[in-house]
This record gives C-alpha cells, sequence and structure tokens, in this order.
C-alpha cells in the first residue's frame, strides 16, 4: 500500500471517531442570533470557515507580491 493511501485511511478513521465522539449538541450565542447544534458539525464549520479564509490571505498575498514584482 503506498503511504499516502495509509495516511488517507488513518485521517478518515481519526474523523469516524471525532464524530461519534462528540454528538453532544453545542449552543452557539452570537449577538440576538442563537443556534444549537451537533460539536462535531460545529467544529466541521469552523475548520471549513478557517481554510476559506486562510486561503483568500493566502492569495491577496500572492496577489500583492505579483503586482509589486510588476513595479
Amino acid at each position: 500500500m503506498s503511504g499516502k493511501l495509509i495516511l488517507s485511511l488513518i485521517l478518515i478513521g481519526a474523523s469516524v471517531l471525532f464524530v461519534l465522539q462528540n454528538t453532544d449538541i453545542a449552543n452557539l450565542h452570537f449577538f440576538f442570533w442563537s443556534l444549537s447544534m451537533s460539536a462535531a458539525l460545529l467544529y466541521f464549520l469552523l475548520l471549513s470557515f478557517g481554510a476559506v479564509i486562510g486561503w483568500l490571505l493566502h492569495s491577496y498575498s500572492l496577489h500583492r507580491k505579483r503586482a509589486a514584482k510588476r513595479l
């Protein structure tokens, strides 16, 4: 088996265990807005949001570097 396949299987297994162990309801309150959802889903959404913000900031940084090289 290749190393990537083994690593993928380990990550999938860890993800399944994480979801099974975090089935409690998490309450989120922000100003006048409140939301109840599974803790695992909340963590996944926060991780996804952070990844998108990181990708956008990285893209913006590359754009600025390319623009600075043109000058």
